[in-house]
């Protein structure tokens, strides 16, 4: 659809790239609706164990939106609508995808790069990354899920900082606020997205999976959380050939080769 979203598959790790670094990786609808498409593919690939999501150009994550593209992509009350719903779709697709995913963040994650880094389950950053919402200083709506998810992460009180103050935040406060998993040199946000993927990726399938959607659930409302399903994918890691496999590679002092069944 675009040359600005790069897909790649290594193995069983998997990869979408904001490839726009000329403008820090800011983000237009039309590359969202590329996202969206890699993330259908990736999710109904069974050889995929894991998703990276990065930036172009070492500079950048995501800078938020494509301010240049306001006038043709967010001018009118459908066309703001139309653009919301495909970013919402996206980060609700991101935050569901049934398998791990790792923001790598090298250097600016602003405005929808902090809330696409949310949507993943872990975020690894250079030593000299900034992040920002600048909401408030354009005027933005910004609504309730998104807020959410990152109150979930950082608690209300960073949450109201980020927000109100829209000021950017280096990556040792970010760190200090759970904002981010890991803090490393510039130079190694690659390798360590890499290593923390093949790691994750050499586990068992169903295992980590199972353990993605309970975490999920935790953060519902004790109301609609679907404790059934919860109990329902703990038996099945019990009673996969993955669990025979474990036992067995333990006893024989031999790494596990998990088939995610």
């Amino acid at each position: 659809m675009t040359d600005k979203i790069i897909t790649e598959q290594s193995g069983d790790i998997a990869r979408i790239i904001f490839n726009q670094p000329e403008k820090r990786n800011a983000v237009s609808l039309e590359m969202w609706q590329a996202v969206e498409a890699a993330v259908t593919r990736f999710e109904s690939d069974d050889s995929v164990r894991i998703l990276i999501l990065s930036g172009a150009g070492g500079k950048a994550f995501v800078s938020g939106a494509d301010i240049s593209k306001f006038e043709s992509e967010r001018a009118s009350e459908e066309a703001v609508a139309n653009y919301n719903a495909t970013t919402k779709r996206v980060y609700d697709m991101i935050e569901a995808f049934p398998k791990p995913t790792i923001a790598q963040i090298d250097g600016f994650c602003i405005g929808g790069g902090v809330a696409l880094s949310l949507s993943c389950d872990i975020r690894i950053c250079g030593e000299s990354s900034n992040f920002a919402i600048p909401a408030a200083k354009l005027g933005l709506g910004y609504g309730y899920q998104g807020i959410n998810r990152l109150v979930n992460v950082v608690g209300p009180a960073f949450a109201k900082e980020i927000f109100f103050t829209a000021r950017r935040f280096n990556a040792e406060e970010a760190r200090t606020m759970g904002l981010v998993n890991r803090v490393v040199p510039d130079d190694k946000v690659g390798e360590v997205a890499d290593e923390t993927a093949r790691m994750i990726a050499a586990n068992a399938p169903m295992t980590v999976g199972s353990v993605k959607f309970i975490v999920g659930e935790t953060l519902k409302d004790e109301s609609v959380r679907d404790l059934a399903e919860c109990e329902r994918r703990v038996k099945a890691c019990f009673d996969s050939k993955d669990y025979v496999e474990g036992r067995r590679a333990f006893l024989e002092k031999r790494k596990p080769q998990f088939v995610g069944a």
